[in-house]
């Protein structure tokens, strides 16, 4: 067994894509991804809240999958794709998910937004439908202590329903 507590094991290289861009770096072996992406690429969408992947205000998308990203080692994300919300405007404006959390009211302090986003980013790209049971199960692991809920479940619907359209 590798003790990976002292020694030629404290750090390992890693190389992935991050928001579209190649990133290679070296880092702690015990370092978790959200601390990583956090510390070294300046990515704050990804909040920190309880550290023990309860609260989803940490979700990113690794290879398109939700993630609370404060469960997995930044040495497992070697070879990954990740996306985090910082990643999710269009051109310099929101994208049709983000404008419908803002004209839906579905943020109040913020801190749990990024999580429910790229949580609601995954089930949309999955072809989520507007039904509303149906987002309350995908958004059951995202807590928030502000809006009561009903207007972020609001505002997975209508942008369901906008990609319905198209």
């Amino acid at each position: 067994m590798v003790d990976l507590t002292d020694g030629p094991h404290d750090a390992l290289g890693i190389e992935l894509n991050v928001n579209g861009e190649l990133v290679s770096s070296t880092v702690p072996v015990r370092q978790s991804l959200a601390d990583w992406l956090r510390a070294e690429l300046g990515l704050f969408s990804i909040h920190l809240g309880c550290e023990h992947g309860v609260c989803g205000a940490c979700t990113i998308l690794v290879d398109g999958r939700s993630v609370r990203s404060c469960l997995m080692l930044a040495v497992q994300a070697d070879g990954t794709d990740i996306t985090t919300a910082e990643h999710l405007a269009e051109e310099g404006g929101l994208n049709s998910l983000q404008a419908s959390f803002n004209q839906h009211g579905a943020l109040q302090c913020g801190y749990c937004t990024p999580g429910f986003l790229m949580t609601a980013t995954e089930y949309l790209r999955e072809g989520g439908t507007p039904d509303r049971e149906r987002i309350k199960e995908r958004l059951a692991g995202n807590l928030c202590r502000c809006t009561g809920y009903q207007s972020i479940v609001e505002a997975v619907a209508s942008a369901a329903e906008e990609l319905d359209d198209q």
